[in-house]
């Protein structure tokens, strides 16, 4: 229940109520997980001017990418990285870039770095790890991306849950059933489900 305190609303929820709602909103992951909820956590420097400058750099970097221009796009993240060498989203967007041309250990060294400077928090951590996930599952290093597609799915990472769902077998063939017992209750029934 809550209340309106000071204009604001005044919200009791326990760390069971969480709980009930992450296996609610984030089935994929074992119960008691924590999720990371926070889309920004505060990473050094963030209110800097060469940050500042860096994501001016980074959205120029994103629209090149959209409008088909890869090489455009490198250019932009490469400025961003070398104005706020410390920022950890430039080294994101960079890695999604490289790996877009091809160049699988630029981006995984870049992806490697973002995670580092993230300290493996928030919205950065959670974009490399699903992007160094994918391309170690690319690379048939399951293991590898199992672990990291899950740190991604702890930071929020709904793409990440995605993908472990995936490539649970028993969560696949759960998947296919129950979609064909859907599909049989839809079409009305005929038969035994």
């Amino acid at each position: 229940m809550s209340s309106v305190v000071n204009g604001k609303d005044d919200m009791h929820v326990t760390s069971h109520d969480k709980q009930v709602l992450d296996q609610i909103f984030n089935p994929g992951l074992p119960y008691g997980d924590e999720v990371d909820t926070e889309d920004n956590v505060p990473q050094p420097g963030e209110d800097s001017e060469e940050v500042k400058q860096a994501k001016d750099f980074e959205i120029q970097g994103v629209r090149a990418a959209e409008a088909g221009n890869v090489e455009a796009a490198l250019g932009f993240f490469q400025k961003a990285v070398q104005t706020a060498p410390e920022w950890p989203s430039a080294y994101n967007n960079r890695a999604q870039a490289l790996r877009l041309k091809g160049d699988v250990l630029g981006a995984s060294a870049d992806l490697d770095k973002a995670i580092e400077l993230s300290q493996g928090r928030g919205t950065a951590a959670c974009q490399a790890f699903t992007q160094r996930g994918l391309i170690k599952k690319k690379e048939g290093d399951d293991a590898g991306a199992k672990e990291d597609l899950e740190r991604a799915a702890s930071l929020g990472g709904a793409f990440a849950k995605q993908v472990l769902v995936a490539m649970n077998p028993y969560a696949a063939l759960c998947n296919q059933m129950l979609t064909g017992v859907l599909d049989k209750l839809r079409a009305g029934g005929e038969g035994e489900v």
